[in-house]
Formats: C-alpha cells, structure tokens, sequence
C-alpha cells in the first residue's frame, strides 16, 4: 500500500487472534504494521508477529523491487512488533538495527544477542538522513514500554508513532476508529497518561500531516480529531457527559436497582446512559466506558463480607490505570450486613479527583419503598444539570451566589456564529431588581457583539473545566475562530449559547447601560434567566493557576516561556515572527526563562 511517493506500507492483518496480549478479545482481528522507507538509502519501520515471518519477508522484498535495506529502525521491543528482527538480520546481513539504548538491551534478552557491530543508538533528538528524507527520533519512555521511540520524517511530514493512535481490529475491516482505539488506549496505554500528555507536547511542535502506527489504519484526515482524544484520555477527562452504571447480581434484586436508575436517568435527561453487567460483558469495554463518562454508578451485593468478584477485578482494573476526576455513586445489597459500599469506596480512596454521591442506595435483599426512594434521591442528584440544561427551573436565582472573584465564559452571537470569551470581572449590583455588571475589554471580538447585540449568557466556571476551555475561549480570537466548533450546543431562551459541561449556573443577561472605562467596557444588565446547574465550587483565578494552567517546564531549559499558556520555545533567539503552537500567541507574550 503507497502512503506516500516513497513510503509504503508492508504490514500483516491477523484474524487468528483471538486474545491480544492474553486478554483483549480481538473480533475483527489485529494488524501489526511495517512501513518502507525508499530513497538513496532503504530503511525499514518495525517489524511483525511472530507467525507472519514469511508473508513480512515476501512483502519487503516486493517492495524493495530488486534493492537491499540499509537500516531497521525498532521503535518497539514488543514481540508482536519485534519478533522478527532476528530473521531480518539474517535475511539481510549488510543491514543496520536502529534503536534506544533500552532496547538493544531487550534485544539480547528476546533473541540473546544485541547485534553489536550492527547497531545505531538513538536518543531524544537524533537524526538519520536517507537522502531526501530526514528522520527525527524523539524518545517516548513508558508509551508504553520504558524503550519507546517514535520518528519524524520532516520530508513528508510522516509521524511513525509506534503504538500510539493505534487501535484494535485488522485493516481489511471497516469499524469505528474511536471505539476500538478507545479500548485499546485505556487498556494498554491508560495509566501512562502523565507520559502520553509528555509526546503529545513534544508532537505539537512538528508539523504532522500523516501518522503511522504500529496497530490500525493510517492516519490521513482530521488529525486535530486523533489528537483531541489522545488528548482527552491521557488527561483523564471525561469524553463524553453521561453515566455508566456497572453492575454485579447474584438472584438479579441488584440487578433490577440498575436497571431502574438507568431508566430514571434517562427520563432526567442523561444524555449517555450505559449499563454493563459485569460478570457477563468484556470487562475491558466496562473499564473503556467508565473512562469514557463522566460519572459512574457501582452496584454490588455483599459477598463474603466483601463485594462480588467481577466486581472487585472492575475496580481493580480502574484503579490500576489511574482512574480520577469523575463522580461516582454506590448501590449496595445485603441480606443482614450490606457494607459493599463502603468496601467499594476504600478500593477508589487513592483515586484522585473522585467526587463521592452523597446518595448511596441500599437494599435490604429486595426492593422496597425505601430503596426505591433512595434510587430516586440518587438520580436527582446525578441529573440535577440535566434538568437544569433541559430549562426545567429558569428562575433559579441562588444561581447569583456562585458569582465571586471566578472564571467565566461569556457567550454571545454575531449573527453567523456563536462566540465566547473567558472573563474574570464580573459582579452582582443589585438585588432587587436583579442587575450584574460584566466588564470586557474593547479590544475583543465579544465587546463588539454585545455592545451591538445588547444580550450575553454568562456561564460561571467550576473547578472541573480543564485547561482546553481556557484555550477554546481565552486563546483564540472569535473574528476568526469558531469557538464552538466540535462541541455540542445548548441554547438558553434567549437563543445563545451556553456550556453544556464545566460550569455550575449560568445567567441570561440584557444590557441596560454601557460605561466606557478607558480600555474596558462596563454592561450593566438585567438577569432574564438563571439556572443552577451544580453543586460544584466556581473556579477562581487563584484556583486556575495553581491547579489548571500547566506549569512551564523550564528547568535546565535555555530560551522563552510564553505568558499565556506555558509553552516553552529553546533557543537562544526567539524569531520575531514566532507564533506560540498551543495558544498562537505572538512573540511579545513570551518572556527569557531566567
């Protein structure tokens, strides 16, 4: 298969499988992937499987048409990757291996020789010329294995990316990239999000059109789309808003309980409800979905003065890849001493992030009314934003106690868009009637429309929002930015827009007086709808900055740090012309790291 001019791809499609790695079931099979790199010198990207030696061999000699390869680069020790590099060293003896330190080391323990004489060490930051093409290597420790590499052909703009964006399922099948990607990252790959977060920062410096991985198919479209979810993942973000509810039952009463909040839940407006049974679904699709919603719901009987099995192995394999930053509820059975809620708790207490219902439900071996009433509490207090969202309460007026010293995202409409800007002045002026001033400044896009418009939604920030809020509305200019580009859309009744996530109220707003304060404008308006959406804090600005904005990563850096965001540009001159990658700030916002 031609990727590009020079570079093709030689890999093998396995439809044997049936357990990858020992437990992930495969249905559609795996690809292990190699690529070739043809110029005035022939390098070779990774190698295959164990049991497709012969197909591997024949596909690189088609591909090499008559030429011999000069270089093997091994970006990955794992053996479905690795397996053959002996047998291509025999094949080709003039060949060099090029690789980490770390894995020549697993060489000689896989095959008991390093192939010393033969190899070619690289680091962070090395190159190799093949003649029209420059390959960079950049080193990616614990991505999953401590040997990783990935390469970087500056020529056609190839990142080969070893096991990242890779995805579960044989190329000759057609499935949903992000499912079968999503459970193969959480799988294999979730608890290195701290090393992943890591590459992606490196990989935001390079100009990226294709990506090769070592699992499923190239990479040719929409890359901002692979990257937001890796992105996503590694930070431990919730993907989508919505609810899993896993579940464990031995006579099916605890069972019935999940099955009746689910459809509670959805009749609340829940926007994702997802239920698994435990004992009978793949677990690794349950532990996918818990870190693909925002909240989770764990129900168990009590079994052996513990909780059930399945249930124990379910959390076990959330706490092993750092399961955090989500909202989690218990349903509990029992006959005479229930306590699986409380077992399950102590298993999540190392989890960061973990917001605890207040709700717990408990039955005493069946349903009664008082577990029905429990069940009931529970959902309200899981969906009250999505009654909110949905406008059932519009004149909720407590919504006016989360103004403080926050964060907000003011939201407006030009005509052809919506729009939105982060702000920090914001205050509540009267009571009766209700009036809050917000101040701009003239310079943004947003002052513009108000001051035109006359209306905006002022959405109050909690502590929840991650940082890409921040570089959705505080880093882009809504002239020329779609802000809401991507990301689903509520509408107050005032027709604008307001965050479906992240924020705890929000206040429909209309402009009564204008003050012009030099550089800043002053609305005065009136509130016409409020709503309360959680019970999370707002977020402040002392809280944003010592909890949300990344931190610079200066230490033993030489060269310019931008104000903004924290990006760190090395060297000793920084380009007049330079524009920051993360939040396209110009050369003025950055500062020499001292």
């Amino acid at each position: 298969m031609q990727i590009t001019k020079d570079i093709l791809y030689v890999g093998v499609n396995d439809h044997a499988v049936d357990l990858f790695e020992g437990q992930y079931t495969v249905p559609n099979g795996m690809s292990y992937n190699s690529y070739v790199i043809k110029d005035e010198k022939i390098a070779v990207m990774d190698t295959v499987d164990s049991h497709f030696g012969h197909q591997w061999l024949d596909n690189l000699a088609e591909a090499f048409a008559g030429r011999k390869p000069d270089y093997l680069i091994v970006q990955h020790m794992e053996p479905d990757h690795s397996a053959q590099i002996a047998n291509f060293m025999q094949v080709y003896p003039e060949a060099q291996i090029v690789s980490s330190a770390k894995a020549f080391t697993m060489m000689r323990q896989f095959f008991g020789t390093d192939f010393e004489g033969r190899q070619v060490v690289v680091g962070e930051g090395s190159t190799l010329s093949l003649g029209r093409h420059q390959l960079t290597f950049v080193t990616a420790p614990m991505v999953h294995w401590p040997e990783v590499i990935v390469t970087y052909d500056s020529t056609d703009k190839v990142l080969f990316s070893a096991d990242g964006f890779g995805k579960f399922g044989a190329l000759d099948t057609e499935e949903e990239w992000a499912c079968e990607a999503r459970r193969y990252y959480i799988g294999i790959v979730g608890k290195y999000g701290a090393q992943v977060q890591k590459l992606l920062e490196k990989a935001a410096g390079l100009d990226i059109a294709i990506i090769c991985p070592l699992h499923g198919p190239v990479l040719t479209e929409n890359l901002d789309y692979y990257l937001g979810l890796y992105n996503t993942w590694s930070s431990y973000e919730a993907e989508d808003d919505g609810v899993l509810i896993a579940y464990t039952s031995i006579y099916g009463n605890t069972k019935a309980a999940a099955l009746s909040l689910a459809e509670k839940m959805r009749a609340a407006g829940c926007p994702h409800v997802a239920v698994t049974d435990l004992a009978r679904d793949d677990m690794a699709e349950a532990v996918e979905d818990a870190f693909r919603y925002s909240k989770l719901v764990l129900a168990s009987p009590t079994y052996n003065a513990g909780i059930f099995p399945f249930m124990r192995t379910f959390i076990d394999g959330l706490v092993e890849r750092n399961y955090q930053n989500r909202t989690v509820a218990f349903i509990e059975n029992g006959s005479w001493a229930p306590q699986a809620a409380k077992v399950m708790a102590e298993m999540l207490a190392g989890c960061k992030n973990i917001t605890f219902a207040k709700n717990t439900v408990r039955i005493l071996s069946a349903m009664d009314d008082a577990a029905k009433k429990a069940l009931d509490a529970l959902c309200d207090e899981l969906c009250v934003e999505y009654k909110a969202q949905k406008g059932e309460e519009k004149n909720d007026l407590s919504a006016l106690f989360k103004i403080g010293y926050g964060l907000y995202v003011v939201t407006s409409h030009d005509g052809k868009k919506d729009n939105g800007l982060i702000v920090n002045s914001v205050s509540q002026l009267t009571s009766n009637p209700n009036r809050v001033a917000v101040t701009i400044n003239k310079e943004n896009y947003s002052h513009h429309v108000i001051e035109k418009t006359g209306k905006m939604n002022l959405c109050c920030l909690s502590q929840d929002a991650p940082f890409r809020i921040f570089e959705t509305f505080g880093f882009k200019s809504g002239r020329t930015a779609d802000k809401f580009a991507d990301m689903e859309v509520l509408r107050a009744d005032n027709g604008l827009a307001f965050l479906p996530r992240y924020i705890n109220s929000f206040m429909s707003l209309s402009v009564e007086q204008y003050m012009d304060l030099g550089t800043h404008g002053m609305f005065v308006c009136s509130v016409t709808e409020a709503r309360v959406i959680s019970d999370t804090e707002t977020m402040t600005y002392t809280y944003y900055h010592k909890n949300v904005k990344p931190k610079p990563k200066t230490e033993g850096k030489k060269g310019f740090v931008c104000k903004i965001c924290g990006y760190v540009y090395e060297g000793d001159t920084l380009p007049e012309d330079f524009t920051c990658p993360l939040c396209k700030h110009g050369a003025s916002d950055f500062a020499p790291i001292e």
